[in-house]
């Protein structure tokens, strides 16, 4: 199979197209045929070198954490899915590799493809809804007439992550470039902050969730509009020691974890408010439920570009640039 290959960590280092063996299969396994896989953040972050600590993968390295595509083989133990359905997926951590014209995904993290929408469309959902459901249903419990801040609204989780705390019934806070106000108003946002004109602190206040996606001076900013007992969940870091607990960390990954967080941790409880840190997991169930809200017509994807497959690198280039409106995608199998 044709997949796009990592061999050494480094910023801005292109993978290499590559002819690859297909992967192998485990008895609880389905292997898709990739129609489509979604561009993030994460995938060069990964190849940058920035989570070797946390997620130590052997090099070469297929990367890619989103698929639609076919099923074309399954596992002895699968049982939910048969050759030939459309399905979509965030595989697991250290079975990614949707850069590649096939993946092998567990069931346990494996969806029936919404009927709505395109393998294009579908390919930009999964860890972006995964993180958003994550943060706001799983950890922050949110609640109809709460008041939600969702930095970052016009990028890929926080399209979704807007949709998604409207149809649980809160206000929505977002901030966003002037060119993007429309959009996000659009998607439901009920106050909208330039953030090129104007300070987010000033004008909100007693919120009840923030979902934080960016640096060390915002998430302190974002720590003084939360009232008190409200939650600040952390898709940017610093990682915490519940995380590091969580995926069964070494003692260095958890001492780590408690440092770079100590300033985070003090200055949420001196406010009397919760610091998380989210790194999101994969969920064939949680993906249903999404499913469900798309279907429904509650929650669209929003797409600002296909690229072809043979454009992979560009396309990581494009997200790491941070313009992106919405999510990024190849297109893999015409």
């Amino acid at each position: 199979m044709r997949a796009f290959v990592l061999e050494r960590y480094g910023k801005k280092r292109e993978l290499r197209l590559a002819t690859m063996p297909a992967p192998e299969l485990r008895d609880d396994e389905v292997l898709v045929q990739v129609h489509a896989a979604g561009v993030n953040l994460l995938d060069a972050k990964i190849r940058n070198g920035e989570f070797k600590l946390i997620l130590p993968y052997q090099l070469p390295l297929i990367l890619g954490h989103d698929v639609a595509g076919e099923v074309v083989k399954i596992g002895s133990r699968v049982r939910q899915f048969k050759v030939g359905d459309e399905v979509y997926a965030r595989p697991d951590d250290f079975r990614i590799g949707t850069f590649a014209e096939l993946v092998p995904v567990k069931e346990a993290s494996l969806a029936h493809k919404p009927k709505a929408l395109t393998m294009e469309q579908a390919a930009s959902v999964p860890l972006v809804a995964l993180t958003a459901w994550q943060a706001l249903v799983e950890i922050a419990k949110v609640k109809k007439g709460q008041k939600v801040f969702i930095q970052a609204g016009s990028g890929g989780v926080g399209t979704f992550a807007i949709q998604l705390a409207k149809h649980l019934g809160a206000t929505v806070a977002t901030t966003t470039g002037t060119s993007n106000v429309a959009m996000v108003k659009s998607l439901g946002a009920d106050v909208v902050i330039d953030y090129k004109t104007q300070d987010f602190e000033e004008v909100l206040k007693d919120y009840d969730v923030v979902l934080h996606s960016q640096d060390a001076k915002t998430l302190e900013k974002s720590l003084r509009v939360l009232k008190a007992g409200g939650k600040l969940v952390s898709i940017s870091g610093p990682p915490d020691p519940a995380f590091a607990k969580a995926i069964g960390a070494s003692w260095l990954v958890k001492l780590v974890s408690r440092l770079l967080s100590a300033g985070a941790r003090r200055k949420a409880e001196s406010r009397g408010v919760a610091y998380s840190f989210l790194f999101m997991k994969a969920s064939g169930t949680q993906l249903r439920e999404i499913t469900r809200l798309i279907d429904a017509g509650a929650i669209s994807p929003v797409i600002d570009r296909v690229f072809p497959f043979e454009s992979t690198n560009e396309a990581l280039a494009y997200v790491e640039g941070g313009r992106a409106k919405g999510k990024v995608v190849i297109q893999v199998k015409n």
